[in-house]
C-alpha cells in the first residue's frame, strides 16, 4: 500500500526547453514548497532537442512528444504516473494539449492567454467542466500577497464604491529587436498563426486585465480599444490602449507597451473608489499606497505578522515582513492553491473554480473575450464592443 496523502504531487512539463523562460519558472515556482516533484517532461515540439533538454531539469521520464507522454504516464500504475501536467508551449497548443491532458485524467496548469479564439476558450470550459479536473491559468500577479490585501481591501468596503480602475503594463525590449533577426526564444510570437492575432495584447495586455478583474471584482459590460504596430520586426500589436465600462457604473483602463525606452517589467494597479484609492506596482511588489483626502499616505508592507495584513496576503507570504518576496513565490502562490484543490478532489470534496484564488479556466475564459472584444473594436475603427 502507498500512502498518497502526503506525498509531493507528480509534475510533468510539456515545452519550456531549450532557450525557453517560463518552462524553468515553471519547474521552480511547481516545486518551491515541496509540494511537487518534476519527474516528466515533454520540452520540446521537436523529438530529439525534447529528450535532449531533459538531462536540464533532471527528469526521470523524457517523453519526444506531448502524445507520447500522456500515452506512456496514463498507462502507469496510479501510484506512478503523474497527477498534473504544467503547459508552457506556445499559444495556438494550448487548447489541443489542455484537452488532451483533461481527457486523459491529468490536472492542467496552463500558460497565458489559455487560447487563441474565443470559441477554442468555450471549448475548453465544457472540456474542464466534463473532466472534474483542476485547471490553473498562470496570471501570476494575482500571487503577490498585498495584491490579495488590494483585493479584500476593496471586497470589505474599505475604498468605498468603486469609480474608477487602471492597469498598465509597459516593457521597451522590443527596440532591441531587429527586422531581419531570429530571437533566441519567443520567435513565435511574431507569427499570428501560433500566436494569434492578439501580439503584445495577448503576452502582457491579458495580464493587465485580469489584475484588474481579480482585484476590483467588476464585470465588463463594454470597451473600445487602439491598438498599434510600431515595431519593425513584426505586424502584430505592440502598444495599445482599451477603455472598459463596467456593469456597476465604474469606468476602467488597460495600457500596454512592450515598445517604451527604458520600461523592463513594469505592471502597475491603481483604483480609485469613494473613500479611498490605492496603488501597486510590480517593481515594488512588497508595498501597497493607499491614499484619502485630508489624510496621511499609508503604506502597507507584505508583512505575515502585521495587524492589518488580511488572512489572504498572510496565507502568500513564505518569509518574515522586510525580506523581499517576489516573481517566484508569486507564481508559486498560483501553484499552491491549485494544489489545494486538487488534494481536495482526491479527497472527493467538492470544489468551486469560480471561487478560486488561483485563475481557472473561467478567468482564462474572460481574458481570451477581452482580447477578441479589443480586436473587434480595433476593426471597427475604435467602436464600443459589448461585451
Amino acid at each position: 500500500m502507498h500512502d498518497e496523502r502526503k506525498r509531493p504531487l507528480r509534475m510533468a512539463l510539456i515545452g519550456g526547453g531549450g532557450a525557453g523562460f517560463i518552462g524553468k519558472v515553471h519547474a521552480v515556482a511547481a516545486t518551491l514548497d515541496r509540494q511537487a516533484e518534476l519527474v516528466a517532461g515533454a520540452l520540446s515540439s521537436d523529438p530529439a532537442r525534447a529528450l535532449a533538454a531533459a538531462s536540464e531539469f533532471g527528469l526521470e521520464r523524457a517523453y519526444g512528444s506531448y502524445q507520447e507522454l500522456l500515452a506512456a504516464e496514463r498507462a502507469l500504475p496510479e501510484h506512478e504516473r503523474v497527477d498534473f501536467v504544467s503547459i508552457a508551449t506556445p499559444n495556438f497548443t494550448h487548447r489541443t494539449i489542455a484537452t488532451a491532458a483533461l481527457e486523459a485524467g491529468f490536472h492542467v496548469v496552463c500558460d497565458k492567454p489559455m487560447t487563441t479564439t474565443v470559441e477554442d476558450a468555450s471549448q475548453l470550459v465544457q472540456t474542464v467542466e466534463q473532466s472534474q479536473r483542476v485547471f490553473a491559468l498562470t496570471h501570476n500577479y494575482s500571487g503577490y500577497p498585498l495584491i490579495r490585501q488590494a483585493r479584500d481591501m476593496i471586497a470589505g468596503g474599505e475604498l468605498g464604491e468603486i469609480l474608477a480602475l487602471r492597469a498598465t503594463y509597459m516593457q521597451g525590449w522590443m527596440h532591441g529587436m531587429q527586422p531581419e533577426a531570429v530571437p533566441a526564444r519567443g520567435a513565435w510570437k511574431s507569427d499570428p498563426d501560433k500566436n494569434g492575432r492578439a501580439g503584445s495584447l495577448g503576452d502582457i495586455g491579458t495580464h493587465a486585465f485580469h489584475l484588474l478583474q481579480f482585484v476590483g471584482g467588476q464585470q465588463p459590460a463594454s470597451l473600445l480599444c487602439d491598438m498599434h504596430s510600431y515595431s519593425p520586426h513584426h505586424d502584430l500589436d505592440d502598444y495599445g490602449q482599451a477603455v472598459i465600462r463596467f456593469a456597476g457604473g465604474a469606468t476602467g483602463s488597460v495600457i500596454y507597451s512592450q515598445v517604451t525606452h527604458g520600461r523592463l517589467n513594469d505592471l502597475s494597479i491603481e483604483i480609485d473608489g469613494t473613500r479611498a484609492s490605492l496603488a501597486w506596482r510590480q517593481e515594488s511588489p512588497n508595498q501597497l499606497v493607499v491614499r484619502a483626502l485630508g489624510q496621511p499616505t499609508q503604506i502597507y508592507e507584505r508583512n505575515p505578522n502585521a495587524a492589518y495584513s488580511t488572512a489572504a496576503a498572510k496565507a502568500a507570504c513564505r518569509l518574515p515582513g522586510g525580506h523581499p518576496e517576489a516573481f517566484f513565490e508569486a507564481f508559486a502562490n498560483v501553484y499552491r492553491d491549485a494544489f489545494a484543490d486538487m488534494h481536495r478532489m482526491a479527497e472527493g470534496t467538492p470544489i468551486d473554480a469560480r471561487k478560486s484564488l488561483y485563475p481557472s479556466v473561467y478567468d482564462g475564459h474572460e481574458g481570451v473575450r477581452f482580447m477578441h472584444r479589443c480586436l473587434e473594436s480595433q476593426q471597427a475603427d475604435g467602436a464600443w464592443q459589448a461585451w
